[in-house]
């Protein structure tokens, strides 16, 4: 099992629906709309790395509103 934290940049005004959208995503667990560089904080598991790529990719990245991601490994130590 991997767990990121995807940080979501989305075009103005658009935060509050893209982490709607975002949050009914199997594989999504929390989603965040916050203030800071980012307007969006989502918090996501998969199976491994290429399913957590797949995630982000074909699901997250393609959804309207969103202007950029940036995907973040829990590292568990």
């Amino acid at each position: 099992m991997v767990q990121a934290y995807i940080l979501i940049q989305t075009e103005v005004g658009h935060a509050s629906e893209v982490a709607g959208r975002v949050r009914d995503i199997p594989g999504v667990d929390e989603a965040h709309d916050v203030t800071g560089p980012y307007d969006v904080i989502v918090q996501a598991r998969a199976d491994d790395v290429d399913a957590l790529g797949s995630l982000v990719v074909a699901r997250i990245q393609r959804l309207d509103g969103i202007a950029r991601t940036l995907t973040c490994p829990i590292v568990n130590i």
